[in-house]
């Protein structure tokens, strides 16, 4: 493929999230959205009149017709849906997390190994100005504690809320802390759904770092925030509105607070810019299936620990 040519990308699964990749494939200069498919048939015409594109008959024709594409199914079905498209050959953005167990996102890794195909998984906050941030600033982290609340929704109750919400800052504190994971502690209770509705973890890691993750789905507000303690430095950071404040200890009375001078931008247009970045000169993805995975097994240990408990009850 030309580097200066369009990449020919599709979306499967076009729901609440997937209208968005849609758009934005139809928007940036550096892809052409070639066409949707969603298992409701209407849906799909919806979006594809909205963005001017077809209307896949089938998951195997957008596999055949596109050399990208998103998938942004329930969590449940990524594997099924994953799979033959890396057969056939294309790229993926496989929208968090990466699946449900261990051994169906082994086997996306090593198809999309064999087959030589990106897969870069849809952890979004990755993407955030915030965690470019912390990025650049953080490097000894001893404690961090997130918090990430949401009004209920039915849609994502297919799993438990540390696989819909707390996915997203576990897979933030492994890329903060870069340490092997020592030891998960993890509460939480079911309030509306069957699976956990609420829920906390706490990783240490092998640095010594410590993170304390709160979640909950049953919220009256959303909220995204994560402040973060290292030697000299104390930061609180607000990964929705994009703001927050940076403190600089430089002795026991001269303690400087700075707020931090974000541009703003929307972090699912970076993301799929990135993709298709990847994809058209090979890179590899800033998270890919590996850290994917990563963020997986330390969520599906988070939620068996909760899952116990709530089974005692």
């Amino acid at each position: 493929m030309s580097n200066d040519k369009k990449l020919l990308c599709g979306v499967i699964g076009v729901g609440y999230l997937g209208q968005h990749h849609a758009r934005i494939y139809s928007e940036l200069e550096t892809s052409e959205l070639v066409g949707v498919y969603d298992s409701n048939p209407e849906r799909a015409k919806e979006i594809a009149d909205k963005y001017g594109c077809k209307v896949f008959s089938s998951i195997e024709e957008a596999g055949r017709q596109c050399e990208a594409i998103s998938v942004v199914v329930p969590t449940d079905r990524h594997t099924e849906v994953a799979m033959p498209l890396l057969e056939q050959g294309c790229d993926l953005l496989i929208e968090k997390p990466i699946c449900t167990s261990v051994e169906d996102a082994q086997a996306i890794v090593d198809k999309a190994k064999e087959k030589n195909l990106i897969v870069q998984v849809g952890h979004i906050e990755h993407f955030n100005p915030v965690m470019g941030f912390m990025e650049k600033h953080v490097d000894n982290p001893r404690f961090i504690t997130a918090d990430r609340l949401a009004p209920f929704n039915v849609r994502g109750t297919e799993v438990g809320v540390v696989l819909d919400l707390m996915i997203h800052d576990i897979g933030v504190v492994l890329k903060l802390a870069n340490s092997p994971v020592e030891r998960i502690e993890a509460v939480g209770v079911n309030v509306v759904s069957k699976r956990e509705d609420i829920a906390n973890a706490r990783i240490v890691f092998k640095s010594g770092c410590v993170a304390n993750l709160n979640v909950s789905r049953v919220s009256f507000k959303k909220l995204r925030e994560i402040r973060i303690f290292q030697p000299g430095m104390y930061m609180s950071l607000d990964f929705m509105n994009q703001k927050g404040h940076m403190v600089k200890i430089k002795g026991l009375t001269d303690i400087v607070p700075e707020e931090v001078p974000f541009e703003k931008q929307e972090p699912l247009k970076s993301e799929l810019a990135s993709f298709i970045d990847c994809v058209k000169y090979k890179k590899s993805p800033k998270v890919d299936a590996k850290l994917g995975m990563s963020a997986l097994e330390v969520a599906l240990e988070i939620t068996r620990q909760v899952r116990k408990i709530i089974q005692s009850q």
